[in-house]
């Protein structure tokens, strides 16, 4: 990942955006779901997605920490949070307008 946190948090949204399109188009692109397998596949999903957002916003963070720049480790993590928290308002406020019906 990157040293800066719009494109981190950017990167996390996207992500989020096309893992949301699975259980959204998951009857379509699957069928109806009578399968043992469903469960399965979401909580690896889930299990992928923890590791994914955690390398998305904690890798260059830790890097940081790890070379003795604390104060400079905290403040990129803190900023990916700020920024991913700005989109994440940004969504809630398009769906209160119900911008995409």
């Amino acid at each position: 990942m990157t040293k800066n946190p719009f494109i981190n948090a950017l990167a996390a949204t996207l992500y989020i955006t096309a893992v949301a399109t699975i259980p959204f188009f998951g009857k379509n692109l699957f069928g109806p779901g009578n399968s043992f397998l469903i469960p399965i596949a979401m909580i690896s999903l889930f299990t992928l997605s923890a590791a994914v957002m955690g390398y998305l916003f904690l890798y260059q963070p830790l890097l940081l920490l790890l070379d003795g720049h604390k104060k400079k480790a905290v403040n990129l993590f803190l900023q990916t949070i700020a920024a991913f928290a700005g989109i994440t308002l940004i969504v809630f406020i398009l769906l209160y307008f119900k911008v995409f019906r």
